[in-house]
């Protein structure tokens, strides 16, 4: 058991190690390109890349939904309601208010005023490029969750009386986008600062990340696969945003030691 954990825990590690060497290699090569190609100004880079981003979320999003109702739809209904109705098994009253605690520290109000506030300090200590991309991940993200959810214009579960009150469409989860957003992007700013709790930092975010999804169900606001939309939708401008980051950073790089860029 032991040896399955350790290998079980090296092969995330590995693999999470893997990513971001293909994010910082892929901002490298587009970077190359780019002033090879058209010149040393980044900022039209930055915003092809995110609106890139926002396009392949979006389209990725609606290729779900279509599967799921043309392909899938008595399937996913059948797997949301059964989900839930387990979830339902575990509501106990020492619980809810714990539950209530971590859903609200995913509500995206919350999420993009706290968003704002690191902003303000990272321009304060000169950290432009991720104060900028804080802001732009936590707006961009809310933008499209609402432009989605227009589209789609899923009711909520109506499964049992609810303790919460919700008032917009269902699909994609708010909360789960916007939460891996965030907190993915403290955690990656976190993690490239301190390397040493890297394993810890990405852990505890996971965690933190997993949980608000799983509130939502618990309280019974979301079925199961508006979660795993706002997730999926979520970490692709997620990745996004690191990307637009580490070409920024590159480019600074550069900047330093071709003085004339």
């Amino acid at each position: 058991m032991n040896f399955y954990t350790h290998f079980r825990e090296t092969r995330l590690f590995a693999l999470k190690q893997m990513l971001i060497e293909a994010i910082r290699r892929s901002s490298r090569r587009i970077l190359t390109f780019w002033r090879r190609k058209v010149g040393n100004q980044v900022t039209p880079l930055l915003s092809a890349v995110r609106l890139a981003g926002l396009v392949t979320a979006t389209i990725a999003l609606w290729g779900f939904a279509e599967l799921a109702e043309t392909v899938m739809r008595d399937q996913t209904q059948a797997f949301d309601t059964n989900i839930l109705l387990a979830v339902q098994k575990l509501q106990a009253p020492w619980l809810t208010p714990i539950m209530l605690f971590i859903t609200d520290i995913g509500d995206p109000t919350v999420l993009l005023v706290v968003g704002t506030i690191m902003s303000v300090v990272l321009l304060l200590r000169h950290q432009k490029s991720e104060a900028m991309t804080i802001a732009l991940g936590g707006f961009g993200a809310l933008g499209l969750n609402l432009l989605l959810k227009r589209l789609f214009e899923r009711s909520r579960p109506a499964l049992w009386s609810r303790v919460v009150e919700v008032k917009f469409y269902s699909f994609p989860s708010g909360h789960a986008m916007l939460s891996i957003v965030m907190y993915g992007l403290l955690g990656y700013l976190l993690a490239t600062r301190y390397p040493k709790y890297r394993n810890l930092i990405i852990l505890f975010m996971s965690l933190v990340i997993g949980l608000i999804g799983f509130s939502r169900m618990y309280l019974g606001v979301h079925w199961p696969t508006d979660i795993i939309a706002g997730y999926a939708a979520g970490f692709v401008w997620l990745m996004t945003c690191v990307l637009s980051l580490e070409i920024w950073r590159y480019r600074k790089d550069l900047s330093k030691s071709e003085p004339g860029i």
